[in-house]
């Protein structure tokens, strides 16, 4: 499963993919042969739970646990394969190649995502990080990856905004760090959602960013700059979609961390890091195109029927 979320989110709070969307074919022979050698040397009999960071092309392995995750029942659904029996039959003494395992090519795409139990806590900050907070994992699954992400979200109680005449408004309000460093996944978001029909709104650094770059973005005061402030447009539900990743600079974060707080109280979904961001606007963008609107349910029988 290849995670959305960057390096320094939980595994355990991170989205997944499966297959994977993004790691080039030397990657993922890398990965396989690592896996393969670590569990031999560790002598692993059933199931190994490894975790792996690309950066610049290069593999480095995280972490080795020999034990599952607790992703191994949606990896199952997923791959129509029963890993826990497997595993288990191999422990009871059964051989690696009496249990017939090959490569499958998997023409779809599951998207799992975190459940997060921010509503039970009041005044928690509800960002991801290091920590793992999740209690729990849902399922989304599609014809392509933007499609299972945005059923993910759904299904995990952040729902995005779908079809046209649904959207009671189109305004999604954008706070992000670092535009510069992420230029062009800041400008995809942005563009995207221009493109959908939304109208951006920002406070002054991102909205003069955008505009700068030929995106138009109206502008919102910060908080306690003026009247009305991002915060007056949370709580009057005239946006449906907040953006808003972490600054380390004290006033940007503490602003930040009050945005994200309304949110949570006022119930209007929000994202915090730029790759869920992305993954977002594009799971918005296929179901507005059509791609599994009509008629997108299926059983998982009638899924891994598509399996080869």
């Amino acid at each position: 499963m290849e995670h959305v979320e960057l390096a320094g989110i939980h595994s355990g709070d991170s989205a997944c993919v499966l297959p994977p969307v993004s790691i080039p074919q030397n990657n993922l022979d890398t990965i396989k042969e690592y896996t393969k050698k670590i569990a031999e040397s560790l002598h692993v009999c059933g199931l190994m739970n490894m975790q792996y960071a690309i950066e610049d092309g290069k593999v480095y392995v995280i972490e080795a646990n020999p034990r599952a995750s607790r992703t191994v029942p949606l990896v199952s659904k997923v791959c129509d394969t029963q890993m826990a029996r497997l595993a288990t039959r191999m422990m009871l003494g059964e051989s690696l190649e009496s249990l017939g395992l090959k490569d499958k090519n998997i023409p779809y795409h599951g998207a799992k995502e975190a459940v997060l139990p921010w509503s039970r806590f009041p005044g928690v900050d509800p960002i991801l990080g290091p920590e793992m907070r999740s209690t729990g994992e849902v399922l989304g699954l599609a014809e392509n990856f933007p499609l299972a992400f945005y059923k993910a979200q759904e299904a995990a109680g952040s729902e995005l905004p779908h079809a046209p005449a649904a959207w009671e408004n189109k305004k999604v309000l954008i706070s992000l760090s670092n535009k510069e460093s992420q230029k062009d996944e800041v400008l995809t978001i942005g563009k995207t959602l221009k493109d959908l029909g939304f109208t951006l709104v920002a406070t002054q650094g991102t909205a003069d960013f955008y505009n700068a770059n030929g995106i138009k973005c109206d502008l919102v005061n910060k908080i306690g700059a003026g009247r009305p402030d991002v915060v007056d447009l949370i709580m009057n539900k005239e946006v449906c979609l907040v953006i808003n990743t972490p600054k380390a600079k004290r006033n940007y974060a503490e602003d930040r961390k009050t945005i994200r707080k309304v949110c949570l109280k006022y119930k209007v979904s929000y994202i915090t890091t730029l790759a869920g961001a992305l993954a977002a606007v594009k799971g918005i963008e296929s179901v507005k195109n059509g791609n599994g609107g009509e008629g997108g349910v299926r059983s998982l029988q009638e899924y891994h029927s598509l399996i080869k």
